[in-house]
């Protein structure tokens, strides 16, 4: 059975919808516009939108000053950007946002930038305006050949790709800067859109006996799918519409694959596909009985339909008779054709096209434009949304109804938010973000506001996303101070930190916690535990309603230190305990995490020691006794000494019975440092002392005397000596 299959990718990315559709509203505006070089690689679309009234300049030095000039999606230097900016253009920018990633990474670039893509490309003449002496290579044979050469390989590299190119490009050029290479970041630049429908080409041309690939001959991306399918299949038609589509020669083939360029129209992609499935399949399709009209349509009533047009900006209630990945098609009992483009459904980029239509249903649709050469309509849902939405938007102000949209643009004086298809500009001020702090937080973000202003004529709306803000807060706060009690639970985010606690939010009140009451062990600063935006429980501790003070807690109750040691010791326990901390006057260590207890100099051996550290280091381990536990004040007293004496005690008691059993007399002395007997019989007959200060000086000689002996010493004594 023969089958014409058009690829999902086929038609507009993103990037080219939106060159093309602010190139299309610039015109719907009536202010003269020019497009700087062809909007997209697409002659019907240029020669479209100079219909539309939107001409097109090849240099800056064409654009008259003050004029409005359309930066093409392929993007320009920057100077080209200056040049115009110093004619005073008002440039309405359409480059696509990849490319505009490129010139972001090619600005910010340090070290040799390398550029892989086609040198005369506009994509890549654009970009290399964007760094100091790029270098372009079209190949990966090309940079292996540049990287040869011993100072080139020794360089720090930067390597960016043009969107369009196939990924085996970066593949290949990957594999030879891991050889050659000692410095290089590369990035993957390749367009998502192109990479997803190169893959469908290749899928495509393998199942399929001819594969036709619609795309202008001046497009990379088009040339790039045509190569692709010509590596895959036997049959390939390239061509530009359907003036170079040769029915003939896909008569006899079985199934046929039909795929686009990414600059390629749907409108064409339509009559391509259309054609081909009326003429191709003609012959495989069973006709359907002829529908008998109703008797009460006369023959005039007919005809008059057959010839009803539509015009421009005209309201119509359609039926959907199918859906296709890039558009509706739709009935509107006209000799014309009608169409929504997918992105004409609604403003909701990320809502399915299933939620909104379905075949069969009725829907109400704006004429955007009417071909009467090629018999078809163009319409837009979402326009017309956004029509009916005026009056609602109106009435907003003075019934101060909130409104949702999402925030998709940001300026030097505020942010703009989409609201169902109309812009609404936000100042600065009325954000709800702090003054200094950057309004990029709120890009993508879906908000609520309130209209402030609207003047339909200047199409200009303002409104506030921070009135709407304070006004919830303002009643989560009466909520909270209604309903606050010592002790009650909150999950509460961190609005800030200070050196001395967070502020938690726990309802559109403020409440502090100290440093002291963020954990359990020791905090050094709050930024240790606590970062903004954190969601913690907390409880509370006390508050002043007269002045809305609120002090928290975030330590766990059930994990409190000291209700852990008690529950486990008690006086004259015995511990295992790690040295945290030595001073002059002793040691302290950790009990349990969060309880330390104190082991004075004096207990630390049984003998006098000059130091802790004679004895102990930080981070070792020993046995203490628990001698005393203050549990008013949380202090705990330890004894390495105690257990020494123990010891030595038990050691005693054992010789003791030893004795008693055997009869024989053994001596245990546990003072390890004392010293023998014959060691001090021994008098120390000569003291020397030598004297060199002019002054008295007051000498204590020990002689092994039981009492130390005090001699003052003069210069006349001292030579004496």
């Amino acid at each position: 059975m023969k089958r014409v299959i058009l690829a999902e990718t086929a038609g507009f990315c993103f990037g080219v919808r939106r060159a093309v559709n602010l190139a299309e509203r610039a015109a719907e505006e009536g202010i003269p516009s020019v497009t700087l070089g062809p909007i997209i690689h697409n002659r019907h679309v240029v020669e479209r939108l100079k219909s539309l009234g939107v001409g097109m300049i090849d240099s800056p030095a064409e654009a008259q000053p003050g004029s409005r000039v359309i930066i093409r999606s392929h993007g320009v230097g920057r100077d080209v950007l200056a040049e115009l900016a110093a004619r005073g253009c008002d440039v309405i920018d359409a480059t696509c946002p990849d490319v505009k990633k490129i010139h972001r990474i090619m600005e910010a670039a340090h070290g040799q930038v390398i550029m892989v893509g086609k040198r005369d490309h506009p994509e890549v003449t654009a970009a290399c305006g964007w760094c100091e002496n790029p270098l372009v290579v079209e190949s990966a044979g090309e940079l292996d050949a540049w990287l040869a050469v011993e100072a080139n390989r020794e360089k720090s590299l930067v390597v960016v790709f043009q969107t369009t190119l196939a990924r085996e490009n970066l593949e290949q050029c990957d594999e030879i800067l891991k050889k050659r290479c000692t410095s290089y970041e590369i990035f993957d630049t390749i367009c998502d859109a192109t990479s997803k429908r190169q893959a469908e080409a290749r899928r495509l041309a393998d199942a399929s006996d001819a594969m036709v690939v619609i795309g202008d001959r001046d497009s990379a991306n088009s040339r790039n799918l045509a190569n692709i399918c010509s590596d895959h299949c036997g049959d390939v038609c390239f061509i530009e519409g359907m003036d170079g589509l040769d029915l003939s020669r896909l008569r006899e083939k079985q199934t046929i694959g039909v795929i686009a360029g990414a600059s390629t129209p749907a409108w064409i992609i339509k009559e391509v596909y259309q054609t081909m499935s009326e003429e191709i399949l003609k012959d495989t399709e069973e006709l359907e009985p002829t529908p008998v009209q109703p008797e009460e349509e006369s023959f005039e009533a007919l005809l008059e339909q057959s010839i009803k047009t539509l015009q421009n900006g005209e309201r119509v209630t359609c039926l959907v008779t199918a859906i296709s990945p890039t558009e509706v098609s739709v009935d509107l009992g006209t000799k014309h054709a009608g169409y929504i483009p997918i992105h004409e459904l609604s403003e909701d980029p990320d809502v399915k096209v299933e939620d909104i239509v379905q075949i069969g249903s009725e829907i109400e649709a704006y004429v955007v434009r009417v071909n009467d050469v090629e018999g078809y309509i163009m319409l837009s849902k979402k326009r017309l949304d956004t029509v009916k939405f005026w009056d609602e938007i109106a009435k907003a102000v003075e019934t101060k109804a909130v409104m949702e949209g999402t925030v998709t643009e940001e300026n030097k004086g505020g942010v703009v938010v989409r609201v169902k298809g109309i812009r609404v500009f936000v100042p600065a001020s009325q954000t709800g973000i702090p003054r200094g702090q950057e309004l990029a937080q709120l890009m993508g973000q879906k908000v609520k506001l309130r209209i402030t202003e609207v003047n339909q004529s200047r199409r200009r709306v303002v409104g506030s996303i921070r009135a709407v803000g304070s006004e919830e807060r303002r009643e989560k706060a009466a909520k909270t101070w209604a309903e606050i009690e010592n002790g009650k639970h909150y999950t509460g985010t961190v609005k800030s930190l200070t050196a001395y606690g967070a502020f938690v939010d726990i309802g559109g009140v403020d409440g502090m916690v100290h440093v002291s009451e963020l954990s359990w062990k020791r905090v050094k600063s709050p930024a240790d535990v606590l970062k903004v935006g954190d969601e913690i429980d907390v409880y509370v501790i006390s508050f002043d309603k007269e002045k809305e003070k609120i002090s928290l807690g975030h330590k766990d109750p059930n994990l409190n230190p000291w209700k852990m040691f008690t529950d486990q010791y008690e006086k004259g326990s015995v511990a295992k305990v790690k040295i945290v901390k030595l001073m002059p006057f002793g040691a302290f260590a950790e009990v349990v995490p969060g309880v330390d207890g104190l082991i004075h100099i004096s207990q630390i051996a049984d003998r006098r020691i000059g130091r802790p550290d004679e004895v102990l280091s930080e981070g070792q381990e020993v046995d203490v006794q628990i001698t005393d536990i203050d549990y008013e004040k949380k202090n705990v007293s330890l004894s390495m000494r105690a257990l020494l004496e123990d010891m030595g005690a038990g050691r005693a008691t054992q010789e003791e019975a030893v004795e008693e059993e055997t009869g024989d007399v053994l001596v245990y002395d546990t003072d390890i440092n004392k010293p023998e007997p014959e060691e001090v019989a021994e008098p120390v007959e000569e003291v020397v002392v030598e004297v060199v200060a002019e002054e008295p000086v007051e000498v204590v000689v020990d002689v092994a005397a039981e009492e130390p002996v005090e001699e003052v010493v003069t210069e006349e004594t001292a030579e004496e000596a």
